[in-house]
């Protein structure tokens, strides 16, 4: 084996149970439910629009959102910041479509996926030499930037009590949580687990982060054109904000207790740069090795996948790697490729949950949509969606790239036959 290569996990052998996915939620930009979803891709509706306090950038905020709209009172409620909110909410609401009971729910495993907390300026309105103490300041502000507070608080709501993990690996925390979550069940850890997680990067502190890092779109012009994912004339994401939640779970188990069964989790592959704090390795080494761990794993060639839910940020130097890798990968015979980030946003750890949620909506609903402001795109080859149409892909790919060089795959297979 070469120094800098990565030996893609074997396949699952026989003996290794499957996992199913037998509930989820979502809350985004297009709404939260499959039909405002559907509604919202066959209309070409976006909530594209500038923040008050910035005119120069975009966002893609959630619309009249209010946690206890999910919880009900919710004393906890002052201790969670926005995403961890979006969190929380997602859990909430899978939890009650996965129709378990208390003794089944406890048993259940929490993974989550989450981000910091970067609205200092919101939660301090003032700080004089490094000073934050004031009258008012709340006993336990330390909880809304602590990682795991949110996956407490869902274990509160729902009684979920098992094995559990909160992963903050950037833009694929919630992609890897749902993996570890996969991984688990298949190996006989757990019979079921919640995953999933949210994120929100509308304050002002988050759009003056990703603006130093050059990393969001800035500049004038009509705000639903800003995402321009593969384009070659990208400037950069819109960040966007939201959350989506599942239950993991094995599929005799699911089966026995007569559980609606969404799709199928088959692999999952992870890797880490090593390179950049930023930027994303430019050939495409350990992201391509992720992908390939997530095939191998799934036991699938490239040909057999039928959809590619591409990371596609819209920024330069992710989407001309991304671009490069799939050509590599496929050589020119690429399945159908979709960026949803052109029409939600960039939800950033909230992207990968999000994103599935998207696609197995997508899948049961026979559609695809375009990629939303693509007109010359930046890589020659590759079937990018550019025009909405039916399609029913069957088995999805996606992939999610972040800062810090993580890189995560994970391949779903939506209502596979039982």
């Amino acid at each position: 084996m070469k120094k800098d290569e990565i030996r893609p996990r074997e396949a699952c052998p026989e003996q290794h149970r499957r996992v199913v996915i037998t509930a989820m939620s979502l809350i985004c930009a297009l709404g939260s439910t499959p039909d405002e979803i559907m509604a919202g891709f066959k209309s070409g509706r976006t909530t594209f629009c500038r923040p008050d306090f910035d005119e120069n950038v975009v966002t893609a905020p959630v619309r009249g959102f209010d946690l206890r709209d999910f919880t009900g009172s919710c004393k906890e409620r002052r201790y969670l910041n926005r995403g961890a909110q979006f969190s929380v909410a997602a859990a909430v609401a899978a939890r009650q479509a996965g129709g378990l009971d208390t003794e089944t729910a406890a048993r259940a495993g929490l993974f989550a996926g989450a981000g910091p907390n970067l609205d200092v300026g919101g939660e301090f309105s003032r700080i004089d030499n490094g000073v934050i103490d004031e009258e008012d300041l709340m006993a336990l502000w330390i909880l809304r930037f602590l990682p795991n507070t949110a996956a407490s608080t869902i274990s509160l709501l729902i009684g979920a009590h098992g094995e559990n993990l909160t992963v903050a690996t950037a833009c694929t925390a919630t992609l890897q949580a749902i993996g570890e979550a996969f991984r688990k069940i298949r190996d006989g850890h757990l019979d079921l687990a919640f995953a999933g997680g949210g994120d929100s990067r509308m304050s002002k502190g988050s759009i003056l982060a990703y603006k130093k890092a050059k990393a969001i779109f800035v500049g004038e012009g009509d705000p639903t054109r800003a995402s321009r994912p593969f384009d070659q004339d990208r400037k950069g994401f819109v960040p966007g904000e939201g959350g989506a939640f599942f239950l993991l779970e094995e599929r005799e188990h699911a089966k026995r207790r007569g559980a609606k069964i969404y799709g199928e989790v088959r692999g999952f592959g992870t890797s880490l740069d090593g390179q950049s704090l930023t930027a994303p390795d430019p050939a495409g080494r350990w992201q391509e090795a992720a992908v390939r761990a997530a095939l191998k794993e799934a036991g699938l060639a490239p040909a057999e996948i039928g959809l590619v839910a591409a990371h596609g940020t819209g920024t330069t130097l992710n989407d001309a790697m991304e671009a490069k890798l799939l050509a590599r990968i496929y050589g020119g015979q690429t399945p159908p490729v979709i960026a949803l980030k052109s029409w939600i946003g960039h939800l950033s750890v909230a992207c990968g949950a999000v994103e599935l949620a998207l696609c197995l909506i997508l899948m049961q609903n026979v559609y695809l949509p375009e990629i939303r402001n693509l007109i010359n795109p930046c890589q020659a080859g590759i079937n990018f969606v550019t025009e909405s149409k039916t399609a029913s892909p069957g088995t999805v790919l996606l992939e999610n790239f972040g800062f810090g060089g993580q890189n995560c795959a994970l391949i779903v297979q939506a209502q596979r036959a039982t």
